[in-house]
């Protein structure tokens, strides 16, 4: 007896199809960015999204202000701070990601 229900008919086809597209986005995203390999580009993802967190938590680093991105664990902070203080603390926080080997702060202090 074939099982023609809803969650099995023709989904096998368009599901595979699906996580093809999907590696294959990811694995682009990492050429693109010059990235050796897709794990390196959800580590540097990684990376990033917690600096933004530890800036949301924190209270002294605008986290809208300053921006975050990572490349094979080079952080480069760019943006805004209020002042030198904040911009330092940003780095500051950048560096206690595990992951992070060189911190490039590029935020201007703007008062």
């Amino acid at each position: 007896m074939t099982d023609c229900s809803p969650s099995r008919r023709g989904h096998g086809p368009f599901r595979l199809l699906y996580l093809f597209a999907l590696s294959a986005v990811i694995a682009g995203c990492a050429l693109v960015r010059q990235q050796e390999t897709v794990g390196e580009y959800i580590d540097d993802v990684s990376i990033s999204a917690s600096i933004r967190t530890l800036y949301a938590t924190d209270g002294r680093v605008n986290p809208v202000a300053i921006h975050v991105e990572t490349l094979r664990g080079v952080v480069v902070l760019s943006g805004f701070a209020r002042s030198e203080a904040e911009r330092s603390r940003a780095e500051v926080i950048a560096w206690q990601r595990r992951g992070v080997t060189t911190v490039r702060n590029l935020v201007v202090v703007q008062p």
